[in-house]
């Protein structure tokens, strides 16, 4: 089976970009597909994660500038070059199964284009607040515009949605859902002894990072020993914003930001305790990543990931949403009792196992093997 993933970039850290990763080695090494990944702006990088030398990778070079708009002039003057190109791709590839794991204006029109390839549409974010809007905006246009949507999505052969939670903000009939898998290291394992805990993901407003910095400081009036280290690649400057409420929180030697890192489990094993306060997640690999070095979990409960990775009070604790001051006794009960984390990272390294990729590629092998319309 020929299968081909497409995406805009795959040299910038990210959790799409580590999934698509994971999948194509699988399905390259394993199962013994043969495998592209075609990116629309790779600019000459070398991919961020490792591949399979057997994955062919092909770059349409359509250089949009993200610094702009998506929609904005100088992007949808490349439309029709992307098109061209894409198709003259697929005329020449002839793939089987076509996997559109980020988004771009190939979404439009994929599927009307090479009508035997089965094509899969991966949705990786929440729709939690898109839903609410969608509920409350009452504007024609945005009507109309989830209209379309609605209709191009249903034209998809398979959409993939990564929790069952996130499947009533779809209109489509063609829904599966498939977690994110995570490849399960024996080996790895954190020690819980060490007085640091662990945030991690793009310095991004969506993140939350300031109400772990204002959870940090409820924290900081009870235990001053323990730091605060955040991973991750900075965002439209989000870092410097959040260092001023550092500063000015007196924090500064408390809280770190640690840049990026290209190993995150072994990264994790030298931590006690992983934060998440994002606004909202779909189903973050940095949870998985936890899980799987058995490091316990504080996270807000929020819409619509953490609830259906997390095990309340086994593995971790929920947090009522954005409750900063619930946040800072979660963390600090886990930083007091050593006895409560290690059991606790026990029942994560135990429960993570329903995430291995020996559980879910099986699951995309299964579809794969339904979706081939040649075979």
């Amino acid at each position: 089976m020929k299968v081909v993933f497409s995406s805009d970039q795959i040299y910038l850290h990210g959790g799409i970009e580590k999934v698509m990763a994971g999948k194509a080695n699988y399905f390259a090494d394993v199962l013994g597909y043969e495998v592209y990944i075609i990116t629309t702006e790779q600019k000459d990088n070398q991919p961020c994660y490792p591949l399979s030398g057997k994955i062919k990778l092909v770059d349409l070079d359509l250089k949009y500038h993200r610094d702009k708009s998506y929609f904005h002039p100088v992007n949808l003057l490349k439309i029709p070059g992307h098109y061209l190109k894409l198709r003259k791709v697929l005329k020449m590839l002839r793939p089987d199964v076509f996997i559109v794991c980020n988004f771009a204006f190939d979404f439009y029109w994929l599927p009307f284009v090479e009508k035997r390839i089965f094509k899969i549409k991966e949705f990786h974010s929440s729709r939690y607040f898109e839903h609410i809007n969608r509920l409350q905006n009452t504007a024609v246009m945005r009507k109309v515009h989830y209209l379309i949507n609605d209709f191009l999505e249903s034209r998809y052969d398979r959409l993939i949605i990564l929790n069952p939670d996130e499947k009533t903000f779809y209109k489509s009939a063609n829904i599966s859902v498939i977690p994110n898998p995570i490849d399960i290291s024996e080996k790895l394992t954190a020690s819980l002894n060490h007085k640091l805990v662990l945030a991690a993901g793009r310095i991004a407003p969506v993140k939350g990072f300031e109400y772990l910095i204002e959870s940090w400081k409820l924290i900081a009036q009870e235990e001053n020993g323990w730091q605060l280290h955040i991973y991750g690649e900075d965002y439209l400057d989000t870092q410097q914003k959040l260092q001023e409420i550092i500063d000015k929180n007196g924090l500064e030697n408390q809280i770190f930001f640690k840049g990026t890192t290209e190993e995150m489990t072994k990264t994790m094993i030298n931590y006690s305790l992983y934060a998440m306060s994002s606004i909202t997640e779909c189903f973050p690999m940095v949870l998985l990543e936890s899980l799987s070095v058995g490091l316990p979990v504080v996270s807000f409960d929020s819409p619509t990931g953490p609830k259906n990775i997390i095990t309340d009070k086994e593995d971790g604790f929920l947090v009522e949403y954005l409750n900063v001051e619930m946040f800072a006794e979660q963390l600090l009960k886990l930083m007091k009792d050593e006895n409560v984390r290690v059991l606790m990272g026990k029942n994560a390294k135990q429960n993570c196992h329903r995430f291995s990729n020996m559980v879910i590629m099986k699951q995309w092998a299964d579809l794969l093997l339904k979706c081939d319309k040649n075979g």
